[in-house]
Formats: structure tokens, sequence, C-alpha cells
């Protein structure tokens, strides 16, 4: 064999073996993992269920696309343009609604999974844990649910929450109470409080606590039950016991089922019951109880019924339909529009780096007719939070959500009082 001949060959092995060597990390450029972290298992599933189908049709509509819905970022598919058409690879961890095991789950994904970033919880207390974790790694931590306030005032710097929180949402209770005697004449002074016990319950409890004193409401009854409860027939009728006009009540699917139940058992039927969204905004609900969770009020962040005004609400959720034969609710549509949001920042970080993602993160500034939802856009202040996200009050009527509040937007007039039990068809 000449010279020429082994120098030739020499080089075809070269460069195969480079070849083998660049593969790997052309694969890489090729995938953003990113890390969600949900109550897959538990009283919560179907609604993580929900949740997921949400982040998994958004990862496809930013890896290939949705010609259904032109209005949306990224519905032209093919990735993240900035990081050569990278695809959004999504890496599931259930936290059994435990915040240690959401904690140990967010430092696998970080540390073995080697996500870029991780987004999580919709339980409060465990999104609480598992933001420290990657607080302590350096890793940008996406909240698109979880609405506890005091997840945005730990002085955090990788934590961002899309959502609206508890302060605002409770304070939309007290200014729909005002606005009903203001302009419909109906004077409620009675309330009462029913919350979970965990983070999230405990909190919105306290702020409706003081805010009923500085609106000087009459407390008939201020009850923390165990999130994980299989019977509530005693705080139940502890509650009855308070004669409450209004019940403002936080509950996830499980307890609102479990609550639902008990008040008709029981016979307890107040004017109306302010739900503050989860349990009460879930598929189940409805489907579970049909027309006993008719006249429920709750207080939200989408409804479909706002399409008239964002067709992008409509398009969204035909797709979202014809895929997995459910609707958005508000918990899917934030889940959604939180990795839309974050599939933003990694386009304009052009950067798999933890430093950049968060920076642009800390820049984001989408408008409101980018969104599927009734907000003003998305723009985080220096805790995290997002200033241009507000809620409005839907009313369960026929089975559909339906928004009553604020009266401006209202696409029915609300029902008041509830019926009775025993008056209902």
């Amino acid at each position: 064999m000449n010279l020429t001949l082994r120098l030739s060959l020499f080089r075809s092995l070269l460069a195969a073996c480079l070849m083998c060597l660049l593969l790997p990390a052309a694969r890489a450029q090729q995938e953003l993992r990113i890390g969600v972290i949900y109550p897959l298992t538990g009283p919560a599933a179907s609604t993580s269920a929900e949740l997921r189908s949400a982040l998994e049709m958004a990862a496809d509509i930013i890896n290939n696309g949705a010609k259904t819905v032109p209005g949306l970022p990224f519905s032209g598919g093919g990735g993240i343009a900035s990081l050569k058409g990278a695809k959004i690879k999504l890496v599931f961890a259930d936290h059994q609604g435990s915040p240690q095991v959401g904690a140990t789950e967010a430092e696998r994904l970080i540390t073995q999974e080697k996500v870029v970033a991780l987004v999580g919880c919709y339980n409060s207390n465990v999104t609480a844990t598992a933001s420290q974790v990657a607080e302590r790694n350096k890793v940008p931590f996406l909240n698109p649910e979880s609405s506890s306030a005091s997840l945005t005032s730990r002085g955090f710097k990788w934590f961002f929450r899309t959502t609206p929180h508890d302060d605002l949402f409770v304070h939309n209770f007290f200014e729909f109470l005002a606005d009903l005697k203001a302009k419909k004449g109906i004077n409620v002074q009675r309330l009462a409080f029913f919350n979970e016990n965990t983070l999230w319950g405990t909190e919105t409890g306290k702020l409706e606590v003081k805010l009923a004193a500085d609106h000087a409401f009459q407390v008939g009854a201020n009850i923390l039950y165990p999130a994980k409860s299989t019977q509530l027939t005693s705080e139940v009728q502890t509650l009855k016991a308070g004669n409450p006009q209004v019940v403002m009540q936080s509950s996830y699917l499980g307890d609102a089922l479990l609550s639902m139940k008990t008040y008709k058992e029981l016979g307890f039927t107040p004017d109306m019951i302010l739900a503050n969204d989860a349990g009460f905004s879930d598929t189940e609900f409805v489907k579970t109880l049909g027309k006993d969770a008719d006249f429920i009020i709750s207080r939200e962040v989408w409804s479909l019924d706002l399409a008239a005004r964002n067709p992008l609400i409509k398009q969204a959720n035909d797709l979202f339909n014809a895929r997995y034969k459910i609707n958005f609710t508000g918990n899917s549509a934030r889940s959604f529009t939180g990795l839309m949001v974050l599939a933003d920042a990694l386009q304009r970080a052009a950067s798999t780096e933890p430093e950049a993602i968060r920076t642009a993160l800390a820049a984001t500034d989408i408008k409101g007719s980018q969104l599927i939802m009734p907000w003003a856009g998305v723009k985080f202040d220096a805790a995290g939070q997002n200033t241009l996200g507000s809620g409005i009050l839907v009313q369960i009527i026929d089975g559909k959500y339906q928004t009553v509040w604020p009266f401006a937007l209202a696409s029915r007039d609300v029902v008041w009082p509830m019926p009775k039990w025993d008056s209902r068809k």
C-alpha cells in the first residue's frame, strides 16, 4: 500500500472517529430538557393529567407548529430558533403531594437529568420546597399555577411566577361583594372561611380574616381542615352552625368533592360559596357532581366565554379539545402559558446557560394579545411575580363556567342566592 493511499485511509478513519465524538454533542444541541414536577399520583392526579396535557401540547406547538392557532408565538414550530432549532423535551416527575418528595425530585432532575429549567409544582407547599432546591443550584424555576403569596416574597433570584397570587384573588372576593352591594343591591354581612391546611389554604385564610375585619364583616366560622381528609362531617356541622351568608373556600379536587357531598347530606346551603379555584375548576368537579356543582362561584384566570374578546382563547381551546376531548380550565391554561413564557425566554437567551435564561426571564415583556389568558401580558417584577395578571369570577350554570365578574366582562348575570338543595330540579 503506497503512502498516498495510507494517508487517505488515515484521514477517513480520523474523520469517522471525529464524527462519532461529535454526534452526541450535535444531538444534545437539538434537545432542551425541562423538568416538570406535578402530583401525578394521589388525590390531585386527574388535575395533573390535565396540566401535563397542556404542557405537552405547548411543547408540540413549539417543536412542530400549530397552523390552527396562527397568532400564537411559536405557532410556526421549528423549536427554539436561536438555539439552532433545539426541541423542547419535557421530563416529568411525580411529587405525590409531598413537599419532601418534591424537593428530592427537583434535585434529581437538576443533577441527574441535567434539565435547563424547572416547571411546577401546582401545590404551593411543594412549589416552596422544590424552588428552594432550584435556588440553591442556580437553576431557573417557572411556576405557572401556585398562588400562595409568600412564594414571591422570599427574595429568590431564580423563581418566576406567571399566575396572579392569592393576595389579588382574595381582594377580588371582597371587591366583588362590594360591587354586589353597590350595583345589585345584595348586602352580604356574615362570612365563613373553610380552607385546607397546607401553605395555600392557611395563607388564604389569614388574609380572608384580615380583610373581613378591614371591611367590617361578621365571621361565623374560620375552619382549617386536614388537606387529606376522608370525611368532613364535623367541620361542616361547625360551618353550618356559624350560619354564614357566604363561605369562602380553598380546596383541592378530592376535598372539594367531599365537601360538596357533605353539604348536600347535611342540608347546608349558604347564599353562596366563593371558591378559590383549584379543585372547583378541575374538569372532574363538574363531571363527578353533575348538577350538584351548579351555582358555585369560583375565582379564575381564564374562561372559554372570553373568546369573543380574544380569538386565541378559542383557537387554542379547539386544538386542546380535539386532542384530549376536554376544554382548558384555568389550571391547564396557566400551565400552557407558563411553558410558552419559558420558551420565549429561551429564544431570547439564545443559550442554555442558567444565568442567561434567568436574565431573559427577568426581562420578559409579552403582550396580552400573544396570550390565551385575559391578562394585560407577562412582565416580572424584581421578586419574580408577573405584574400584568388579573382575576375574574365564574359561576357554574348548567355545568358550564361563565364569567360573572367583573361585571363589565360578564357573559351573564350572576345567579344569587344559590337554590336550596331540596328546591333544585
